[in-house]
């Protein structure tokens, strides 16, 4: 599977949000969004790059981006993570049914889980740029992130 392509419309999708309301492709409209594809919550690799995200929100805030933490996990689990790490980085959980919205991006690992990923998405609703690791344990640098809101 190879992750959406920059120049795409970002594809139907639905996810679950904590408060309970589905997050789907029409809550990306009028705003530059990016879905931060993580496999699993409080794994070292996701604890270290959400930790480093959210540092730096006020920066990508200043930027017009907002970020979403999206897993299979459950909506539970991905809570207590939030909660135990202390990020503000809303959580969505393509947990049922399991990783639809991973596939439809792309992402979907064959072993059940996201693959590591980021899918920046400008307020039209078309994918301005992805990146995939090249491995679930590859921590994508903020660097890349802030490299793709300038080219963009």
């Amino acid at each position: 599977m190879v992750v959406i392509a920059a120049g795409r419309p970002a594809p139907e999708f639905s996810l679950a949000r904590a408060e309970g309301a589905p997050f789907t492709r029409a809550d990306l409209q009028g705003q530059r969004t990016l879905l931060v594809f993580y496999p699993f919550a409080f794994s070292s690799v996701c604890t270290d790059q959400l930790g480093v995200y959210n540092d730096l929100l006020g920066d990508f805030s200043a930027q017009g981006l907002t970020l979403y933490g999206v897993s299979c996990d459950a909506v539970a689990s991905q809570q207590a993570f939030k909660e135990q790490l202390g990020i503000e980085i809303q959580q969505l959980s393509d947990f049922e049914p399991k990783g639809a919205a991973c596939r439809a991006f792309g992402v979907y690992h064959p072993g059940g889980f996201p693959q590591r990923a980021l899918v920046l998405i400008g307020a039209d609703g078309v994918v301005e740029w992805s990146h995939e690791a090249d491995s679930p344990g590859d921590l994508p640098g903020a660097n890349l992130i802030f490299d793709a809101l300038q080219a963009a």
